[in-house]
């Protein structure tokens, strides 16, 4: 039952939490897009729905035997890699521009690295997952998950470039927008208009942090432990934590007193 829980119930209820975040997001947005424009809102609605598909089509992975869960573990890995993480650094460069306004080189070189990483990713799967076991049955219904070397000799050094090729992309990418969320908070005038954008900033950063550190400690423990098992439910629940912080970076007033979000400001604009 544990494993039923952990491989089908528990991704579709993350993804459906991501979803729910983003339409919360597209709420706050119609009002406060006035204010900040619409990129950046625009980008942060589509990283939460993309990670809302990415967690939710884990299920995927375990309904059949090999090649299918190598196959859908490639698929949605390269889908976070190239696509989720180097989405979301863009976008927090439009969320927390500079005063010249976001990076325009930012947009090529983060979807060349994550691209990058997702082929050597892809590449490292094909190689070292030779096979599939089952890991929970009921009645003729079977979960698979993918094998580690089922016929062949360990090679430890895939494991590491497996790994590293994950550190880059998209725990580096996390960890970049943090440190940049985090210099822009502490460098933001204090007499600006908008009082509470360091607070926002704050919860931004502090999502981001979550979650790649979730990340990180899953892959310290795959490494140190048995590798490929279900150590990702770490950064899943972890990354549950961290939307919600998140999310309320995103949905705090940019003032003290608000009122963008009150129907008599509503009637005016």
């Amino acid at each position: 039952m544990l494993t039923v829980l952990l491989n089908l119930v528990l991704p579709l209820i993350a993804g459906a939490v991501y979803f729910v975040m983003a339409f919360e997001i597209k709420r706050v947005s119609a009002m406060r897009k006035f204010m900040f424009g619409e990129i950046g809102y625009n980008k942060v609605f589509t990283a939460f729905m993309l990670f809302g598909i990415y967690f939710a089509t884990r299920p995927l992975q375990n309904l059949a035997a090999h090649p299918w869960p190598m196959l859908v573990n490639s698929l949605r890995q390269s889908f976070l890699m190239a696509i989720i993480a180097p989405s979301i650094l863009v976008g927090i460069f439009h969320w927390v521009p500079r005063e010249k306004g976001a990076f325009k080189s930012a947009d090529i070189a983060a979807f060349t690295v994550g691209c990058l990483m997702a082929a050597i990713f892809i590449m490292i799967n094909i190689s070292a997952v030779t096979g599939s076991k089952v890991i929970a049955s009921f009645g003729t219904i079977k979960l698979y998950d993918p094998m580690w070397f089922a016929d062949a000799i360990p090679r430890p050094e895939l494991v590491v470039i497996h790994l590293i090729a994950q550190l880059i992309s998209p725990v580096g990418f996390f960890l970049l927008a943090a440190g940049y969320v985090r210099h822009r908070r502490h460098n933001y005038p204090l007499s600006h208009i908008y009082t509470n954008m360091t607070l926002k900033w704050k919860y931004l950063e502090t999502g981001l942090l979550l979650f790649a550190i979730s990340m990180i400690v899953a892959g310290l423990a795959a490494l140190l432990g048995k590798y490929y098992t279900y150590l990702w439910v770490i950064y899943f629940l972890a990354a549950v934590v961290a939307g919600l912080f998140e999310l309320k970076g995103v949905t705090i007033p940019p003032v003290h007193v608000p009122t963008d979000l009150d129907e008599s400001a509503r009637t005016r604009i």
